[in-house]
């Protein structure tokens, strides 16, 4: 059974606590951790999109403070997790100062621990998309509110690979159905090509 300890070195709550772009990009690289039934799983997030207050339409912000919104409306750092299509459970990380609604949602990941874990809960299939991630760590509405910036609630984010922008592509965010301009063109989804970061990344 794994224990976790004083020895974790997660991303602090101000590297959370600035603009929510800057944030997204600079998560391209991290570690994303999991403690899954005492298993300890690890992927390097490959893929982020920012969602930026009330302002923006396809933010779910947008309609104002709600039970389901609360959490983006508070302090940064914390995981912002939402149901969708009926099937799957999106993790995002709340950002920006505490009442500006802001997060940036965690698209993919390139699995370097737990591997065969992982790969069993995604019945051999990738995990390059919000819904596959969160299925391969077994994350749903009960890590919704962790702290990421503490390892006891099993889920938090440390640092790993710093990956350069020429890696690195900016792309319109996806799945925003109809969502109006100019939000619908925002460039503010991050992505690394083929979701490789590193051949043979370890911890």
């Amino acid at each position: 059974m794994l224990s976790v300890n004083s020895v974790v070195k997660t991303l602090p709550r101000k590297f959370y606590n600035r603009p929510t772009l800057t944030v997204a990009r600079e998560l391209i690289g991290a570690r994303l951790v999991r403690i899954l039934d005492g298993v300890k799983l690890v992927g390097l997030i490959t893929e982020t999109e920012a969602y930026i207050s009330e302002k923006d339409l396809a933010c779910h912000a947008k309609v104002g403070l709600t039970p389901r919104t609360k959490v983006m409306f508070g302090e940064a750092g914390h995981a912002y997790v939402y149901f969708t299509y009926g099937n799957h459970w999106m993790l995002n990380v709340v950002t920006e100062r505490e009442g500006f609604p802001a997060a940036v949602l965690i698209r993919a990941m390139q699995p370097i621990e737990g591997m065969e874990i992982m790969s069993a809960r995604r019945n051999r299939r990738d995990t390059f998309g919000p819904g596959k991630l969160t299925q391969a760590m077994g994350i749903t509405k009960s890590e919704n509110g962790v702290d990421l910036t503490e390892p006891t609630g099993g889920l938090w984010i440390e640092a790993g690979i710093k990956v350069p922008n020429s890696l690195v592509t900016k792309s319109p965010r996806v799945g925003l159905n109809n969502t109006p301009e100019p939000w619908l063109s925002k460039p503010w989804r991050f992505l690394v090509k083929d979701h490789v970061i590193a051949r043979k990344a370890s911890a």
